[in-house]
């Protein structure tokens, strides 16, 4: 039986978690860029996915076995295309800080994510006939409304901040490199939502093998973010032997033996954080019912709230002005209201299916008499 209310808070775990991973990599000193990436990728696309299923998930080998082939490959082909969007949201955070960074990918992200799936399987026409339907749609809008004024909270920011106080809060700041980066993340990361959408068969053969309700969706992580990991392999090698910075992973003529374990445990922290967003995200869209669709909405919106509080504490938006700041808190807000709309139009649903399974079908009795059935049509 679906939770919604329990389903919003594990999908504000998850926004949680991917709000905050970009924190440790501020603690890494002296790797490139590509170095700690590629181990916080090694952490969040390979090693947590596999613990946790294998602690999880019984008989975790069988699930993937019978599988069907078709299922792995667009589920790996989709994490090859978030692999892109990953990449590439990781240098949007590089180019534009936490708040505007997350503001314009995640945009992208939450409109695409959340409605190209129930349009592409024709629920979208269903969603319009329902009360709760439209309430949990009313949501989505007010999210991607929320998602907007972040954004252009952040673009205010960038036309009143002075430019030494961008580069002392964020070292490499680049609004149109950035912006156009961003714009990529937020395409490519919404094919994370359509390669676990794809990995259904993997779910129920995890249901019916012996996972619970709330781990059933795990193992289909272990083979998207497969293809996620082989992108970002890829193109961080590629970096490492362009750029000189192989040397990274075990130069102590550099950086002290202290330091070099610290970059390790900061990017496994950052790979941890990262991946703990999909597994609660997995566990929370479990619990949200016929509307599943909007946990993508939903995590997007607590990913951007969590993005920004952080941005307000590493002072990011200082020296903006009292209206641009008010702007990014209004946006914040309205996300915020969002999640209680998407979460009512949940419940909502779990009404009217509750009401359809109590009247028994399109013909009802309403009385019987001397051995014959008379009905009326509901």
């Amino acid at each position: 039986m679906a939770n919604p209310i329990l389903g919003v808070l594990l999908l504000a775990v998850a926004g949680l978690a991917a709000g905050s991973f970009y924190i440790p990599f501020r603690r890494v000193q002296g790797w490139s860029w590509e170095s700690y990436w590629i181990v916080n990728g090694l952490f969040s696309w390979v090693i947590a996915p596999w613990v946790v299923c294998l602690v999880a998930v019984p008989d975790l080998w069988s699930v993937l076995s019978n599988t069907p082939t078709e299922t792995l490959l667009w589920c790996y082909f989709y994490g090859v295309l978030y692999g892109i969007g990953g990449l590439t949201f990781g240098l949007s955070m590089r180019y534009l800080g936490m708040s505007l960074g997350y503001a314009l990918a995640l945009g992208l992200c939450a409109a695409l994510g959340t409605l190209v799936v129930p349009i592409h399987n024709g629920q979208i026409w269903r969603l319009l006939a329902t009360g709760s339907g439209l309430t949990t749609l009313a949501g989505v809008a007010v999210c991607l409304g929320g998602i907007a004024v972040c954004g252009y909270a952040g673009v205010a920011k960038e036309r009143t901040m002075p430019e030494d106080q961008k580069k002392a809060a964020i070292e490499e700041f680049n609004l149109v490199k950035g912006f156009w980066v961003a714009v990529v993340a937020g395409i490519l990361s919404a094919c994370m939502s359509f390669g676990i959408t794809a990995g259904g068969p993997i779910k129920d053969l995890a249901k019916e093998l012996g996972s619970s309700e709330l781990w059933k969706g795990t193992p289909t992580l272990i083979v998207v973010l497969a293809g996620a990991f082989t992108t970002n392999l890829i193109w961080c090698a590629r970096l490492n032997f362009k750029n000189g910075s192989a040397r990274d992973y075990f130069n102590l003529k550099k950086i002290s033996l202290p330091v070099l374990l610290g970059n390790y445990l900061f990017s496994a922290m950052a790979g941890i954080l990262w991946y703990m967003q999909f597994m609660f995200y997995t566990m929370g869209d479990t619990q949200m019912g016929k509307y599943g669709f909007a946990s993508w909405s939903l995590l997007m919106a607590f990913v951007i709230v969590f993005s920004n509080v952080w941005g307000l504490a590493f002072h990011e938006w200082r020296g903006v002005g009292r209206r641009v700041l008010n702007l990014i808190l209004g946006g914040i807000a309205i996300l915020i209201l969002s999640t209680i709309i998407i979460g009512f139009g949940s419940y909502l649903k779990q009404k009217e299916e509750k009401q359809s399974q109590e009247t028994p079908s399109s013909a009802t009795v309403i009385s019987k008499f001397g051995g014959q059935t008379r009905w009326q049509l509901t």
